[in-house]
């Protein structure tokens, strides 16, 4: 049994190294989305240049409403300056794995709008007799929430399932943004 718990244990700190490790090297693929909400949309490549934050959530995800949405409603405030300058871009995207019939476009336009996010937000594309939706596999997601920090060469540079300490992140977001194109 002991040995098993040690297994068990270096699996698991093998997984969160994988997110960090594998980050670092891996291009971001671009997204696919149905739908936008509050502004035209906008592809991975005409964001080169600017430090990209995407959030995956869903609507209904208790982590995404405790942890995620927030974070990302507080990175808006903190790095107001870097995105209104154009060297940041904060974007969430809607990816739904289940409860489909429940967490619809119309559910997601009004949740988007009680809770006051003003960021740009994509539904992510659910093909027909597939479970994930596509970006969600693109990225390799393992859920929700999820985050994901793109440099400005289009390189992910940070994704993390789950929860994390924000401070980290935001010292890797405001070096990102002071490194060179």
């Amino acid at each position: 049994m002991r040995l098993f718990r040690v297994f068990i244990f270096a699996f698991c700190v093998a997984l969160l190294s994988y997110d960090s490790a594998d980050a670092g090297v891996r291009k971001a693929p671009d997204w696919l989305i149905s739908e936008w909400i509050n502004s035209p949309g906008v592809t991975l490549s005409e964001l080169k240049g600017k430090v990209v934050i995407v959030e995956f959530f869903q609507l209904w995800c208790p982590g995404c409403n405790k942890f995620s949405i927030p974070l990302m409603k507080q990175w808006n405030r903190t790095f107001k300056n870097q995105i209104e300058s154009g060297k940041l871009k904060i974007l969430s995207i809607h990816t739904v794995f289940e409860g489909r019939e429940h967490q619809t476009p119309e559910r997601l336009k009004s949740f988007v709008k009680e809770k006051d996010i003003h960021h740009l937000v994509g539904i992510d594309v659910h093909k027909k007799g597939e479970y994930l939706p596509e970006t969600m596999k693109r990225y390799r997601t393992r859920g929700t929430p999820e985050v994901a920090i793109i440099d400005k060469n289009g390189y992910i540079r940070f994704q993390i399932f789950g929860g994390f300490d924000p401070p980290i992140a935001e010292k890797l977001i405001r070096r990102l943004i002071n490194e060179p194109t």
